[in-house]
């Protein structure tokens, strides 16, 4: 500990008094909120397996799921190092390994036997896939009917497009995202990440929550049915409001905003991007003082976001001028003692070494055993009393499996008979 933070020295006891027992006591570690929950993943690629590792951040019991023979494809998605998936170790943390062909009967019976003891159950097969091995919500909830369900899936379990295989990709494309996302003259444009499969994860980890809040009132689990289409049409806003209402398509506008402006990003003197927002007309009008244009701010036309966007070239151009003929951090300066919204543009390179994302903790160092010390994004969100954390990275395949069935009371007989069925 740096001796500045530091606290001060507990005053030494007098001679005639006995030290107190309990203020020599370490402070018992606080209880994961989630702790004592039980998540089953049987998901794979990208939505449902995030979603269990943001409840094992918090104390979840997560045990994964894979085939023995075909394991979640994100442990070869990306780039590897000595071999190893990097993208697994992220995905994979604070998760329990163990494989299970769930096709074959001892497979089946291995997972009830799971299920009866779990609160959830996350999958993204096609529907119909766990009728097909007759592990459906009849049979599940029938061995635990608290149990709760999650199924992730492109499409949802109804409609036309059910049984499509569907990705993240296509959830952006359909959703509306890509339609409104690049230059007004090119081509709609799909993000370079697992965007939709993000926002899906998020709003499946919410829904069990929401589920298991439910069954403490009702003592009953339900199934939860994810679309992956759905939390992206969410995220974009008003858009089906406002062509309801007055036909009004959005279209695409780059960097621009159609409800206001100057909103872009602008490049400094020494070659650093930078991104400016004035969604706020007090943050309009301060940075239209700041970079010496105050009389636009008395302008009819600048008193609503919507008509500072039909000005936007004006506006850009007073911004962009100003701001390159200045370096970035003179920029951000400025700006931040005239209280207006600027960041600059980050790489990865950037983010780590971000002053605020250190402040944050935003970025752990995570021991792992097979690439030692790794660095990965901390947990989503900080608790004052209950903390999440990650207790390790992603496991290699299968090496919990023993484990986990001893805890089901398979024994070394009933293993190997496991194994030589196909099971594991």
């Amino acid at each position: 500990m740096n001796d500045s933070h530091a606290a001060p020295a507990a005053p030494a006891p007098e001679p005639d008094q006995a030290p107190d027992p309990a203020a020599a006591e370490p402070a018992p570690e606080p209880v994961a909120p989630l702790h004592g929950v039980r998540v089953l993943d049987l998901a794979t690629l990208f939505a449902g397996p995030l979603s269990a590792t943001l409840l094992g951040d918090f104390g979840a019991e997560v045990i994964k799921v894979e085939h023995p023979h075909r394991p979640d494809p994100s442990r070869g998605h990306g780039p590897a190092k000595n071999g190893v998936g990097l993208w697994w170790k992220l995905l994979g943390r604070n998760k329990r390994t163990i494989t299970l062909d769930l096709s074959t009967p001892g497979g089946r019976d291995v997972l009830l036997r799971l299920a009866a003891d779990a609160d959830v159950i996350v999958e993204n097969f096609r529907p119909g896939t766990l009728e097909k091995w007759d592990l459906g919500w009849e049979q599940l909830s029938a061995v635990n009917p608290r149990l709760v369900l999650a199924r992730v899936t492109g499409f949802g379990q109804v409609g036309p497009y059910a049984r499509r295989a569907g990705f993240g990709t296509l959830a952006e494309a359909m959703s509306g995202f890509a339609a409104v996302t690049g230059e007004a003259d090119g081509p709609p444009t799909l993000p370079p990440f697992g965007l939709a499969d993000s926002v899906a994860a998020l709003s499946t980890a919410y829904a069990v929550m929401t589920a298991l809040h439910g069954r403490a009132r009702t003592g009953r689990g339900q199934v939860v049915d994810m679309a992956i289409i759905e939390p992206m049409l969410t995220v974009l806003g008003p858009q089906p409001l406002w062509y309801d209402q007055l036909g009004y398509v959005q279209p695409r506008t780059g960097n621009r905003s159609t409800n206001n402006a100057p909103r872009n990003t602008y490049r400094t003197r020494d070659g650093r991007w930078l991104a400016v927002s004035t969604s706020a007309q007090s943050i309009a009008e301060r940075v239209m003082r700041l970079v010496g244009r105050p009389e636009l701010v008395d302008e009819p036309w600048f008193g609503t976001g919507a008509g500072r966007a039909r000005h936007a070239d004006e506006l850009d151009a007073a911004v962009g001028d100003w701001i390159a003929e200045r370096d970035s951090a003179e920029v951000i300066a400025a700006f931040e003692r005239a209280e207006a919204a600027v960041a600059p543009i980050n790489d990865v390179r950037d983010v780590l070494e971000d002053e605020q994302y250190r402040a944050l903790g935003s970025i752990t160092e995570v021991e792992d055993e097979e690439l030692g010390t790794i660095r990965m994004q901390n947990v989503l969100f900080r608790l004052s009393e209950t903390p999440g954390a990650i207790r390790w990275a992603g496991r290699p395949h299968g090496a919990d499996t023993e484990a986990v069935l001893a805890e089901l009371g398979i024994g070394a007989e009933e293993l190997r008979t496991l194994r030589e069925n196909g099971a594991l």
